[in-house]
């Protein structure tokens, strides 16, 4: 009896075990397609979080769908392969962070908010500075560029609003001096909810002036203390 019981036990932990390893392995496939997905954004590979995840699964022989890792996780990947390999991205991402700041006030009146690479801190050499602009008159930001004789391309793109709607949105693109600018026309109550980021189901992170200068001094005071040049060292 004593055996049985003590059989029955064992079998237990195993039985209870196996999930748990199972979860394991799961994360580790996660890590290595967000590894791979990140590699592929950094070399140019890949333009964008869905395209490099698609092709890294691919390339990974990774079908399930539940295995994939999310924009975000790719999105620190990205952040720890470029700091180990391609550490200048960090000086041009705040390079494109002071721009973005200029271009912002003189958007104010246009509740500019900052969204993709260069506020994620992974911007290359082919990344732009993206701002959504928030107005219920289309031509609004039109006239705004005109006035202040800034001659800009224009296209449409198509942006998910929320889990049921979406539609095509203007764009201008300019650059100002070495600096290429995006800027996308979204009705006014977009500003407190920003689009579906490409290929999630999640908003974009995006920041306003205010948030963005706050996020550049707690960075800047890192790196200051992890230099040993904080204030207090």
């Amino acid at each position: 009896m004593k055996s049985t019981r003590s059989g029955g036990k064992a079998g237990g932990k195993s039985s209870r075990s196996r999930p748990h390893a199972r979860s394991d392995a799961h994360s580790r496939i996660r890590e290595g397609v967000a590894r791979e997905a990140a590699r592929l954004i950094s070399t140019g590979e890949a333009g964008d979080y869905p395209q490099a995840r698609r092709k890294a699964s691919q390339r990974m022989g990774i079908l399930d769908k539940a295995l994939l890792p999310a924009n975000q996780d790719i999105e620190q990947a990205l952040q720890d392969y470029q700091r180990l390999f391609r550490p200048e991205t960090a000086e041009l991402s705040y390079r494109y962070r002071e721009a973005a700041l200029e271009a912002m006030a003189f958007l104010a009146p246009f509740q500019p908010r900052l969204t993709g690479p260069v506020l994620d801190g992974t911007a290359d050499a082919q990344s732009v500075v993206t701002l959504h602009l928030h107005d219920d008159d289309a031509d609004a930001f039109a006239h705004h560029l005109q006035q202040h004789d800034i001659p800009a391309d224009t296209d449409l793109l198509r942006l998910r609003l929320d889990a049921h709607r979406e539609g095509e949105f203007p764009v201008w693109r300019f650059f100002a001096g070495d600096v290429p600018f995006e800027l996308v026309g979204l009705p006014s109550l977009q500003v407190r909810q920003a689009p579906f980021a490409p290929g999630d189901d999640q908003p974009m992170r995006r920041a306003s002036a205010t948030q963005l200068r706050r996020l550049m001094q707690d960075e800047d005071g890192s790196l200051d203390t992890a230099a040993g040049t904080g204030p207090d060292a």
